[in-house]
C-alpha cells in the first residue's frame, strides 16, 4: 500500500477529464466538487480545482495547470474534520491528517509562497480543502466519513474477524454453563470475561473460580482448626 500524499496528473482523455480510477479493483466516483482550493502542510492556497472523493482515494486536481494534482488513499488520512475556528485557519475547511514517512531532518509542512513546488509532497502530513462554498462542507464531511468507512485498516479488519468481546444477548447458548453465568454476572460495561471461545480467556475465568473456592475452603478449615484448639 502506497502511504501519504502523492503527485497526481493521471486524467481521463486527453488529459483535461476526470481522475483515472482503479475501476478494475472496485473504486468508485462518490462526490466531484468543483471550486475547491487546497493547501499543504503551512504552504499558501493554490489556484482552485476539482476535488474528486472516490471509495478509495481523495483526489485533488488543478483547473489552471493540468500536470498538477494530489491523490492521498483513505487508509493514509488518519483524522478528517471540519475546522469553521477562524482563529485556527482562516477559511472554514476540512482539515486532514495523513500519514507519512517524516524523517527528522524533514520540513514536512512546508513554508512560504513557493512550498507547494519545493516540498516532497509525500512527506506532508496535513492537507486542508476549501471549497469556495461554505455550506458544502457539511455534505463533503459525510461523503468522507462514507468512504472512511470503507476502508478500515487491516488490522481492524483482522480484529473483527477473530474479535472475542461481544455482548451478554450475543453469548452462545452452547458455551460451558459455569462461564455463561459468570459472565452474566459480569458489568455489561466491562467487556473482559466475554468471550467467543478464546481458550485461554475461558481457562483464565474458570482458574479465577477454582481458585476462588480453594481460597473459601482453605478459610472455613482454618476457622474450624482454631474453634477446635479453644
Amino acid at each position: 500500500m502506497v502511504v501519504g500524499l502523492r503527485n497526481f496528473s493521471d486524467r481521463i482523455g486527453d488529459g483535461s477529464g476526470e481522475p483515472v480510477l482503479d475501476t478494475e479493483n472496485g473504486e468508485e466516483m462518490m462526490r466531484v466538487q468543483t471550486g475547491v482550493t487546497i493547501v499543504l502542510g503551512n504552504g499558501t492556497p493554490q489556484s482552485p480545482g476539482t476535488l474528486y472523493i472516490s471509495t478509495k482515494r481523495v483526489i485533488w486536481l488543478s483547473d489552471v495547470d493540468k500536470e498538477i494534482g494530489y491523490v492521498v488513499g483513505f487508509l493514509s488520512i488518519s483524522l478528517h474534520a471540519i475546522s469553521r475556528d477562524l482563529d485556527s485557519y482562516p477559511s472554514p475547511c476540512i482539515y486532514a491528517q495523513i500519514e507519512a514517512e517524516v524523517g527528522e531532518d524533514d520540513d514536512s509542512e512546508g513554508s512560504g509562497s513557493e512550498a507547494n513546488d519545493t516540498i516532497d509532497v509525500s512527506k506532508i502530513t496535513e492537507m486542508r480543502l476549501i471549497p469556495s462554498d461554505p455550506s458544502q462542507l457539511d455534505s463533503l464531511f459525510d461523503v468522507f466519513c462514507e468512504c472512511a468507512e470503507l476502508n478500515p485498516e487491516p488490522n481492524e479488519v483482522h480484529e473483527e474477524e477473530h474479535n472475542w468481546i461481544f455482548s451478554a444477548d450475543q453469548l452462545d447458548e452452547s458455551m460451558m454453563p459455569e462461564v455463561r453465568d459468570f459472565e452474566w454476572q459480569e458489568d455489561p460495561g466491562n467487556p473482559i470475561g466475554y468471550s467467543n471461545g478464546n481458550h485461554d480467556v475461558v481457562d483464565s475465568i474458570l482458574e479465577l473460580q477454582i481458585d476462588d473456592q480453594r481460597f473459601d475452603d482453605a478459610e472455613e478449615m482454618e476457622r474450624e482448626a482454631q474453634s477446635g484448639h479453644q
